[in-house]
């Protein structure tokens, strides 16, 4: 067994720490956790939670995603990146329409698919110029539809960022989304709240994310009618359940929860809108990981076997993090092998989101760090992932 540490979001914080001057008692004591949780969690014994990793990332004034650490941008994607952050920049300095406007929903829609089967490298390849070309046709024509599209792009932009922890890019995608939802019609706003309250969520501010959610729910039923009232409420009720999951708000969660449902049951069955899905699987697959996020972990698990045994159509972007949180909960309750088959699974399921994602990365480092005797199938995964073991 080799005695290389892996990398991970949970050994980001002996070094922010260390670099801070900090003790474990000091830090553990500043966020409210135990020093010996703090300990397990830097030595690679504990998976790191996204609610634990916000109390230690503001004990040591960090947000969450500096403390979990940012992907670093691949070589073959700097030319793409570039190409997106101009186009952003460019949002009201409009250059000549498409000459093929009628493509526009396709290449969206192609988009999507990528975005999907978690194909994030394409995703990014193909992102500046449908952008470019739908904010343009939008200028040209001043038409609800056609803002209404590029703020689905925005949305995007923002998931795209979040995936690898962006998250100055995030925001400014955010704030673009919002400024072409003024524009659209107003399910787009649903959205664009929605995915704000996403960027609060990945800094680690719960609680704003919170505010953002409500407001947008009171906002919603003012404005919303027929179906796009109930994916927007839907859409808006999921985030909230995971904000308050992260938060340890049961009555909350849970109030944000049986809205989902009810809200789910009134959509009908899951399908895709605006580039999102909503419906009772995805619902369930949210509720999952907020079982998880409040150490409800036998009960994740329960509301995961119903959702197997009945199968879903989910895509590879909710069926490859519910694995992920299987693989967590699995993992607190003592049973290794069984996250290591979830890991597994994500792996499989959704390889690019896998590499980047922190709750995969935490799974494998501490599966690492558990594993005192050799395990081939930990082998060939962590060989996989790129990771020295």
């Amino acid at each position: 067994m080799s005695a290389i540490r892996i990398p991970g979001p949970g050994t980001n914080v002996a070094v922010c720490r260390k670099a801070r001057g900090l003790s474990q008692v000091a830090l553990a004591r500043r966020a409210g956790v135990s020093v010996s949780l703090l300990s397990k969690i830097e030595i690679g014994d504990r998976a790191l939670t996204q609610g634990i990793a916000a109390s230690l990332a503001q004990a040591m004034g960090l947000t969450l995603d500096e403390l979990l650490g940012t992907e670093p941008v691949a070589r073959t994607d700097e030319a793409s990146l570039a190409a997106l952050n101009y186009a952003i920049r460019r949002f009201d300095i409009p250059d000549a329409p498409p000459p093929h406007p009628e493509d526009l929903p396709r290449e969206l829609d192609r988009l999507n698919e990528y975005r999907y089967r978690t194909e994030l490298g394409a995703v990014l390849q193909e992102l500046p110029g449908v952008l470019a070309k739908s904010t343009n046709y939008a200028h040209a024509t001043q038409s609800p539809d056609a803002w209404t599209r590029v703020a689905d792009t925005y949305s995007v932009v923002y998931w795209l960022a979040a995936r690898f922890r962006w998250m100055h890019l995030a925001e400014l995608a955010v704030m673009k989304q919002r400024l072409a939802s003024e524009r659209a019609h107003p399910i787009a706003a649903t959205v664009a709240a929605r995915d704000e309250a996403g960027t609060f969520l990945n800094s680690g501010d719960f609680a704003g994310g919170m505010a953002i959610v409500d407001r947008a729910i009171v906002e919603a039923e003012s404005t919303l009618e027929g179906r796009d009232r109930a994916f927007g409420l839907g859409i808006l009720h999921l985030r909230g359940l995971t904000l308050a999951g992260r938060l340890k708000d049961e009555a909350a969660a849970g109030e944000h929860i049986r809205a989902a449902w009810r809200t789910a049951e009134d959509y009908g069955g899951d399908a895709d809108e605006h580039g999102i899905h909503f419906g009772p699987d995805q619902t369930a697959t949210h509720v999952i990981s907020t079982y998880s996020d409040m150490d409800q972990h036998r009960r994740a698990l329960d509301t995961a076997d119903d959702l197997i045994r009945e199968g879903t159509s989910l895509p590879a972007t909710r069926i490859g993090p519910l694995h992920m949180n299987l693989g967590r909960s699995h993992l607190a309750l003592g049973d290794r092998d069984s996250a290591l088959e979830a890991l597994e699974e994500a792996w499989n399921i959704a390889p690019e989101m896998a590499r980047v994602h922190p709750t995969s990365q935490e799974l494998m480092r501490v599966l690492t760090s558990l594993h005192r005797r050799s395990n081939p199938r930990l082998t060939r995964l962590a060989k996989r992932a790129g990771l020295p073991f």
